[in-house]
């Protein structure tokens, strides 16, 4: 009875140590999709599409608005991207492993325009990923956030980050004017929202940053 309460425990235990672990190499259950643009330059997500390093297809793991600041007073400033900015609105990829690559449609509302790429995530952004944070925050001990900047003439930035320290940044791309236009090729060619008034003021008093980001 001893023997088998003992190895009842031990199967218990080993449970909990692996409660955590997502698939494959992924030290943790999940990882989070997340997308942003420049203070007022608008962005409206068509579809983002996953592929993780086993070959995993994960479709629609992003779509509509993206994260955005629009000072009403008109503080905000759209160049650059500043030091310190959120982790995206988007959502976490539940079931995949570290991502090998990332398909993404987006409108930018602020041209308007439509682009469309594959981004190949490099190895180093599954590395920074995988490795425990130094000082880890008091629920996340590692960089569990894959966060995408879309910024108007197809310019994308991404960083990995957890909740509490510095995005690193891991790659930069160039996107390619999506030939078929807004709505995903439909016949309408409609965009999906108008700009918000803050982006319109913003735009007619100062123009879109190009060559900022």
């Amino acid at each position: 009875m001893r023997t088998l309460l003992l190895f009842i425990a031990l199967s218990l235990l080993g449970g909990c140590a692996h409660a955590d672990k997502g698939p494959g190499s992924l030290p943790y259950k999940y990882w989070r999709l997340g997308f942003l643009a420049p203070d007022y330059m608008e962005v409206w997500v068509e579809t983002a599409n996953v592929e993780d390093i086993r070959g995993q297809k994960f479709f629609q793991m992003g779509a509509g608005t993206v994260s955005v600041h629009l000072p009403k007073d008109g503080s905000g400033n759209a160049k650059g991207w500043g030091e310190r900015f959120g982790w995206g609105a988007g959502r976490y990829v539940n079931g995949a492993d570290l991502p090998k690559r990332i398909y993404v449609r987006w409108q930018s509302l602020a041209e308007p325009q439509t682009y469309s790429t594959t981004l190949e995530i490099p190895e180093r952004a599954r590395q920074l990923m995988s490795e425990r944070l130094e000082n880890p925050c008091p629920t996340i001990a590692y960089r569990h956030a894959l966060a995408i900047g879309l910024a108007p003439g197809g310019v994308i930035r991404g960083w990995v980050m957890s909740t509490c320290d510095d995005p690193i940044e891991v790659f930069r791309a160039q996107a390619e004017v999506e030939p078929k236009g807004p709505s995903q090729g439909k016949t309408d060619g409609q965009y999906a929202l108008p700009l918000e008034p803050e982006s319109r003021t913003y735009i007619e008093q100062h123009g879109i940053p190009y060559g900022s980001w």
